[in-house]
C-alpha cells in the first residue's frame, strides 16, 4: 500500500498518509471530510478513473488508514500535509477537490501555498468560508453547535457518529436509494478514525476562518453544495464561497443533502467531469 511520510510526532513515531493512485491523465486529488476517510469517494474514483483522469485520493492524518499521532490536527497542519503528498507524487498541476472539511484543506492550502501546482479548485459541500459564528461572521453556527458535537463524542463516540452519519443524508430508509447497509459503512469507517483527531479536528473546522484563504484562488473554481444540507447549510458556506471566489461556478443540487457524493452521485460526477474537462 503507497504511503507519503510527512514528518513525526512529539515521540518521534513517524507519520505517514495512506493514498490511492489510479488512472492516467491530469491529476485529481480527492480530500475527504469528517469524520470518513479516502472511500467516501467510491463513487467518484471509478468515474473520473473511467473518463481519463489520474485520481489520487488519500487520508488525513487521524483518519482512515494514515497515521493517528495524538497531535497536529490544525489547518495549516493539514496544509502542510496536502503539499508534501504533492511532492511526493510529483504532480505539477493537479485539480483539488476538498468535500465538507476537506475544502478546508484546499482553502488554506491555496492560502499558504499559492496556485503554481493547482489546475483547478472544487469546494463540495464545503466548511469554506468560515462555518463559526463571530462578531464578524454573524450568519456562522452558534459555537454551541461544536461544543455539543464535542460533548456527544466524549460521552459516547460511537453512539454520536451513528447518529452524525444519519444526519449526513438526511436518512430515511430508501430515501435516495440509501438503507441501512449504507449507515453501518460509513459508521464502520469513521469509528475506527483517531478518537484525539476526530474531536480536535471539530475544534478546527468550528473554528477556523478561510476568507482570507479564497481570496487567493485565481483558478476556475467549482461549487457544488445540495440546498437540504443539514450538516453545513448551504446559505452559510456553499452561497458565500460562490460570492466570494470571482469568476466560480456555482451547482445547486435540489433537494440534496450533506453526502452529495453517495446520494447525488450520478449528478456529482458529471457536474465534477463536465467542469474538469471545461
Amino acid at each position: 500500500m503507497p504511503y507519503c511520510n510527512v514528518g513525526s510526532d512529539s515521540n518521534k513515531n513517524t507519520i505517514d498518509l495512506y493514498y490511492e493512485d489510479f488512472g492516467q491523465g491530469d491529476t485529481v486529488i480527492l480530500i475527504h471530510g469528517w469524520p470518513l476517510s479516502h472511500r467516501m469517494w467510491e463513487k467518484q474514483v471509478s468515474a473520473l478513473v473511467e473518463n481519463g483522469f489520474r485520481v489520487v485520493a488519500y487520508d488525513r492524518r487521524g483518519f482512515g488508514d494514515s497515521s493517528q499521532p495524538f497531535e497536529g490536527y490544525y489547518y495549516d497542519v493539514f496544509a502542510d500535509d496536502l503539499a508534501t503528498l504533492i511532492t511526493h507524487l510529483g504532480v505539477d498541476k493537479a485539480a483539488l477537490v476538498g468535500f465538507s472539511m476537506g475544502g478546508g484543506e484546499v482553502a488554506r492550502y491555496i492560502g499558504k501555498y499559492g496556485t503554481e501546482k493547482v489546475s483547478r479548485a472544487v469546494f463540495m459541500s464545503s466548511v469554506v468560508p468560515a462555518l463559526g459564528k463571530t462578531e464578524d461572521n454573524p450568519d456562522g453556527a452558534d459555537p454551541a453547535v461544536f461544543d455539543g458535537i464535542i460533548q456527544g463524542l466524549t460521552t459516547n463516540r460511537s453512539a454520536f457518529l451513528k447518529g452524525f452519519v444519519k444526519n449526513f443524508y438526511n436518512y430515511e430508509d430508501g430515501k435516495f436509494g440509501l438503507h441501512e447497509e449504507n449507515i453501518a459503512y460509513d459508521w464502520n469507517i469513521a469509528v475506527m478514525a483517531s478518537p484525539k483527531g476526530t474531536v480536535d479536528s471539530v475544534t478546527a473546522f468550528g473554528s477556523d476562518d478561510f476568507r482570507d484563504d479564497i481570496k487567493k484562488c485565481d483558478v476556475p473554481t467549482l461549487v457544488v453544495h445540495g440546498d437540504s444540507d443539514a450538516i453545513v447549510p448551504f446559505e452559510v458556506s456553499g452561497q458565500r464561497t460562490h460570492e466570494l471566489i470571482e469568476g466560480s461556478i456555482l451547482k445547486v443540487l435540489n433537494g440534496a443533502p450533506h453526502g452529495i457524493t453517495v446520494s447525488h452521485a450520478e449528478e456529482v460526477n458529471t457536474t465534477l467531469i463536465e467542469f474538469l474537462r471545461s
